[in-house]
């Protein structure tokens, strides 16, 4: 049964002064009608680990889900991943959305002393995970022999109270988006960030609607009767409440490599008053079916109106 793509919202989370701070964050999130409080997995410059964060924030409260956006894959065996993952979801009574990732920002390697593989090689290497994952937090036994990974008779334990857990994953390459169409219950549409770093200036470009379109259309095509069932995520990482739209517009079209009018409807961008966001918001479900918006934990009462109005329409 196809999916209802009624909107939805999330906040990244990164961190907090004190256990105080991040049970209020979470709180606060549930308040004010927010779906899921995400956590991400970097080293530099993202303090707090998913795990121990995402299990505070749902003892914190009682109908937030949350996820991971998403878990580097480089960083940890699949084995412990579905172990953790699993006694998340089944101590928070199946809130948990887990995002999977191949691991891209370079400074994460270099800093943690940990070898960088090329892309097709990480990226082979998470779809190995993603189906050991799966494989352990399902009923019985599970066996694996892969180039990366060998898995023997292993009942993973516990098993989560999602079946399945829903998963996460995101990408703005032709590879991983096809990965996501075909083993996710959510994909999330990024920028390609072969580059390894947030600042490369292909970034932006990547990111204008022209190239979501033929991002959407990869996912689609690796989907094929699948994709009504999956949930279209972006993750507006740029978020400014101003009454001069069209200013902003201006100064950033040549980032983006498209003319002014087209640039807000860049996903990774939501810019304007209350008003033009839903509009904004309404016209990329529209276009790319995006029902799933995630917004930095820093404009969340800002953006609260938006989410009060949209969600669940």
């Amino acid at each position: 049964m196809a999916i209802d793509r009624k909107f939805r919202f999330g906040v990244m989370a990164l961190g907090a002064d004190s256990a105080k701070q991040y049970r209020e964050t979470a709180r606060k999130a549930e308040d004010l009608g927010y779906s899921t409080l995400y956590v991400p997995d970097h080293f530099v410059d993202h303090p707090f680990g998913p795990f121990p964060a995402m299990a505070f924030a749902a003892e914190a409260t009682k109908t937030l889900r949350v996820g991971s956006l998403v878990l580097g894959n480089d960083y940890r065996h699949p084995v412990v991943v579905a172990r953790d993952a699993a006694t998340l979801d089944l101590l928070s009574d199946g809130r948990l959305e887990l995002g999977l990732g191949a691991g891209w920002m370079t400074a994460d390697y270099e800093k943690a002393g940990i070898p960088l593989d090329r892309p097709g090689v990480r990226v082979d290497r998470l779809a190995e995970a993603i189906t050991i994952v799966k494989g352990l937090m399902s009923p019985g036994e599970f066996s694996f022999s892969g180039d990366h990974y060998t898995i023997t008779g292993l009942d993973g334990m516990p098993k989560p109270v999602q079946q399945p857990v829903p998963i996460v994953i995101g990408g703005g390459g032709k590879r991983v988006l096809s990965l996501a169409a075909q083993e996710a219950q959510i994909v999330g549409i990024n920028g390609n960030l072969k580059g390894g770093r947030t600042d490369d200036p292909s970034n932006a470009a990547d990111m204008n609607p022209v190239q979501t379109d033929q991002k959407l259309e990869w996912v689609r095509d690796a989907a094929g009767a699948r994709f009504d069932d999956i949930e279209i995520q972006s993750f507006a990482g740029f978020t400014l409440f101003t009454d001069d739209s069209k200013s902003v517009a201006e100064a950033m079209a040549p980032a983006f490599a498209c003319p002014p009018d087209e640039v807000l409807d860049s996903p990774v961008a939501l810019v304007g008053t209350v008003d033009e966001m839903i509009e904004t918001i309404k016209r990329r479900r529209d276009r790319w079916q995006m029902s799933y918006h995630v917004v930095g934990a820093e404009v969340m009462d800002e953006f609260a109106p938006v989410v009060a109005r949209l969600t669940g329409t």
